[in-house]
């Protein structure tokens, strides 16, 4: 049976918070966020091991806020680039020889249940590619960038909003990103969409994500967050949740 390893990518920078340090790093509930994070892929017993994805200049300090913690499923910290999706690529390399499963995953999402991974790992048995995503509930309207002229309303039953983590067979994943890398137009903010576009024949199956599973954005943010995070750490036993 394939492995799982989940990849965190914790390279951001993290400006539009406006603190010192990006977004990973801030303290809530006790914790840095990359504990909190961390934890619930420790804890899970669907994730073989855990890649964790850093920013080069806040390697050392990922390292001593690692130090002495119980992260036994941790098997590589890699520097992560200038995009996003050169995080995605070191892992890649770093998991090159391996037939496994990817489970990449925005480590500012502290709030991932054990349920979303659950499902996940339960989609990849039969699929190579799924994400979480929750349906669009307001009304989304396409307009004009320059105007803002309401071009069209969109069909919202038919829309929903991608969320982490993301799911690949290793080598379809790869396979995927070498023919984006050929692309001189190429961008992305989003796995699935990188195989979606550059292998169309390979399906790409939504799993239910949650509306709690919000990726930490903005300073308002912080309050819901933590909040959350209290009421989870009421059954934290040995730094990782219950």
């Amino acid at each position: 049976m394939k492995q799982n390893v989940a990849v965190l990518l914790a390279g951001g920078s993290g400006l539009r918070m406006g603190k010192e340090l990006p977004k990973q790093f801030l303290s809530i509930a006790g914790k840095t966020v990359l504990e909190h994070t961390l934890a619930v892929f420790e804890k899970h017993p669907g994730i073989d091991e855990i890649a964790l994805v850093v920013h080069p200049g806040y390697r050392e300090k990922t390292e001593k806020i690692l130090a002495g913690k119980a992260f036994r499923k941790i098997t590589h910290i890699l520097d992560g680039g200038k995009e996003r999706y050169h995080s995605t690529l070191r892992a890649l390399r770093a998991y090159r020889d391996r037939t496994c499963n990817l489970l990449i995953h925005d480590a500012v999402r502290p709030l991932v249940s054990a349920r979303i991974i659950d499902d996940l790992l339960a989609a990849l048995q039969h699929n190579r590619a799924a994400g979480a995503a929750i349906p669009e509930i307001d009304t989304v309207a396409e307009a004009d960038p320059d105007t803002r002229q309401i071009r069209q309303i969109l069909d919202r039953s038919r829309l929903f909003r991608m969320q982490t983590p993301q799911g690949f067979d290793r080598e379809v994943l790869q396979r995927a990103f070498d023919k984006a890398l050929a692309d001189p137009a190429f961008t992305a903010t989003d796995d699935c969409g990188v195989v979606k576009k550059y292998l169309p024949g390979e399906p790409v199956i939504l799993i239910r994500g949650e509306i709690s599973n919000i990726k930490l954005t903005w300073p308002e943010d912080l309050v819901w967050i933590e909040k959350r995070l209290t009421a989870w750490n009421e059954g934290v036993q040995d730094g990782l949740m219950s």
